[in-house]
This record gives C-alpha cells, structure tokens and sequence, in this order.
C-alpha cells in the first residue's frame, strides 16, 4: 500500500494552569513531555496591557474559582515573570518538547519574537484586535489562528489582514470558546467549511470534556490539535475544571498517532497484514461430484468452497463447458491444468 502518513502536530496546552507556580509549571511540561505531545503551550501576557479594571471574569472563570473578582485581579496571579520563560524553555529543552506560548498583547508578543519565537499562535479574543494581527503577522514565519465566537466573514477580515502583511504559513483553527463545550455546540463540519473557503490547512482546539472530540476531529482531517490540560482537575484556577490530566492527555496522543496511521492513503488494496489471509476466507470453484475422464463439466457440479487459492468463483465460465482429462473425485478443487 502507497501510504503517507502525516503527522498531526499537538499542541498540550498547560495556559494558566501552573497558577503562577514555576515548579508546577515544570510538572506540566513534564506531564506533556510524558505524554508525547509536540508542544508544551503557556500564555504571556502583562496584565494590564491585557484587561482593564473594569473587565469582569467569564462565567465559567466565576464558577471555576468561586470568586467574585475582576479579570485584572484573577490574572495578575497567573502571569508568568520575564525570568520565569527563560527558566521553562530551558527546562522543555532538557524534557525534548518544544516550548511555546500564546502573547496577548504586543508587548509580550515582541518579547516572544526576543526569546526567538517564530511560530506565533493568535487567540480567539484577538481575532478581531487589528494592531494585534498587523504585529503577528511582522514578527510570524507561521501562524496559527483560532476561531472561537468567529463569524466566517470574521476569519475572512483577520486572514485578510495577515496575508496582505505577511508570507507565514497559516492554520486556521476551529474552536468554541465555552469552558467546557456542550457537543452539541462543537460543529466540527466547520473545518471542511474553513477549509474549502479560505484555501488554508485546518485544525482544532478543543475545549470539550474527554478525548473524543479532538479524536474525530484528526479522522476528519485536522492538522494541528490543541487541548487544555493540567496536572489535577480539582485545583483552584479558571481552567483546571475543563481541561485533561495527564492520564487522559497520554491516552488522547496515543490514540491521535493510532488514527493517523489509520487514514493511510485513498489506494483501496490489499494491505501487508491481509494479504496471507485472502486464501484463508476466499473459495475457489470445486466438483461437487465426480467427474470421468472427457465428461463436461455443468455449472451444477461445482461448489464454491474454501480455500481461495484455486481458480476463482468469478471465473466461472472460464470453467464450465470444460472436458476433464482424467476421473477427478467429488470435492476436487479445480485448476486449469485438470481441462482439455
């Protein structure tokens, strides 16, 4: 079988899950590592050039902390230090994964662009955040977009201001920014939809319970994967709540490399591990009943029996209509050799 398989880049998505903590960082970068995601994700951002003090927490961030405070105060705890990168890359560099982290503002992206990023992930809230996209699009030599709360004419605008500024390989990813999202709310037909209009490669980021849905998404064709994960559900944060622990992220990769090599190719044949079986359940022609020597042979003398590895039943009238040149006893499996 002429196959390609092509890998599906994951993304483990640690976000403000290390709840400020460097060593709990490093567990999750461990946890990912472990679980043999190809990236380790974390989010850089300085506070107050991210919200203002009147920005109120999502209602999932409401219930998953159980405070009453505002978006400044919440991520102010989980914003990750200049040093505290430097430390996490060299740390993904000893564990074998890619570090990578998502900026949401231009001061941070321009630090990522210093620490010598070059793939620059944009998030759903800046799809619509115009200098954003000019900034990505300056510092980005591939860019991944993500597309929660999007209108199709949205991504349009957004991957029309990056193309006209920008030569960066783009993947759109189809997302739905609910905390965790109801099945009945993920749509993953949009990926062929985004696909098909805006002529880019397509992915997922996944903010459902479980595993299945990032699963689907690869058999679907995603290209790129992205889902949430921590080193414990129970922990106090915003996130935690709706995102995988380590035992379930290993299982998702493991199941994600098992689908990609699934696809295979659109070559319809028999492939290496079928091949000996095909004698085993297919029948060739057979005599029902004995036959002597120059009698023909009638339709009705033949079954069609296990094995295949004789002349096949679609070869029937290449057989019936023939004399045989010696007696040949019932149960006989025919070959062309037995014909005169």
């Amino acid at each position: 079988m002429n196959s390609k398989m092509t890998k599906t880049l994951i993304i483990a998505e640690a976000g403000v899950n290390h709840n400020g903590d460097i060593a709990m960082a490093k567990k999750l970068i461990d946890a990912a590592s472990d679980a043999g995601a190809d990236y380790v994700k974390f989010q850089t951002f300085k506070t107050k050039k991210l919200v203002s003090k009147m920005a109120q927490t999502a209602e999932y961030q409401a219930q998953n902390t159980g405070k009453k405070e505002s978006q400044l105060e919440m991520l102010q705890k989980l914003e990750l230090s200049e040093s505290a990168h430097y430390e996490l890359i060299a740390y993904c560099k000893q564990k074998n994964i890619n570090f990578f982290s998502t900026a949401f503002d231009l001061e941070s992206l321009k630090f990522l662009k210093a620490l010598g990023a070059e793939l620059y992930k944009i998030p759903s809230g800046e799809i619509t955040n115009l200098p954003y996209l000019k900034k990505v699009a300056e510092l980005a030599s591939e860019i991944i977009l993500s597309t929660g709360m999007s209108t199709m004419e949205e991504i349009g605008e957004a991957l029309e201001v990056l193309r006209k500024h920008s030569n960066a390989k783009i993947t759109v990813l189809h997302c739905n920014t609910e905390y965790p999202t109801p099945f009945e709310d993920v749509n993953l037909r949009a990926m062929h939809h985004i696909k098909g209009q805006f002529k880019v490669e397509v992915g997922y980021s996944d903010h459902t319970l479980g595993i299945e849905v990032p699963i689907a998404a690869v058999a679907l064709g995603a290209k790129v994967i992205e889902k949430h994960f921590t080193l414990d559900k129970t922990l106090p944060g915003p996130d935690h709540a709706a995102s995988l622990e380590p035992v379930e992220l290993r299982a998702m990769v493991a199941a994600i490399r098992h689908i990609e090599k699934a696809l295979g190719s659109d070559v319809k044949s028999p492939s290496p591990s079928e091949s000996k079986n095909i004698s085993v359940a297919r029948k060739s022609i057979h005599l029902a009943i004995s036959k002597k020597k120059g009698e023909a042979i009638q339709e009705q003398d033949l079954e069609m029996l296990r094995p295949g590895d004789g002349i096949s039943p679609m070869k029937l009238d290449t057989v019936v209509g023939k004399k045989v040149l010696y007696d040949l006893e019932a149960g006989h499996k025919l070959n062309y050799q037995d014909f005169g």
